[in-house]
């Protein structure tokens, strides 16, 4: 992750669906907090999503390397941070957002 990385995600169109079909799942299940953060976002989640947060950040790794995400335990819940720098942050605070 870089100000030159290119903020663009490498999945196909039907890969980018399916994607944030299983995001949005896991959301409304199992994300407990959302917060922006100064350089990206960081969501909690129940401890048993953790699995499914997982394999989600490992797809997300790979198709948009213009972000670092990373996923660790704290407190009784798991916690996903997601960081970038220049217009990625933007990007970033426009994403993982459900209506409640």
């Amino acid at each position: 992750m870089n100000e030159t990385t290119p903020v663009a995600c490498t999945l196909t169109a039907s890969g980018l669906r399916g994607q944030i079909q299983r995001w949005q799942r896991l959301m409304a299940r199992a994300m407990t907090e959302r917060a922006e953060t100064a350089d990206g976002l960081r969501i909690s989640f129940r401890h048993e999503a953790e699995d499914e947060l997982r394999a989600l950040v490992a797809v997300e790794t790979e198709c948009c390397a213009w972000a670092s995400w990373t996923v660790a335990r704290e407190a009784g819940t798991i916690v996903l941070d997601v960081r970038s720098a220049a217009e990625g942050v933007a990007t970033l605070h426009s994403m993982f957002t459900v209506a409640r």
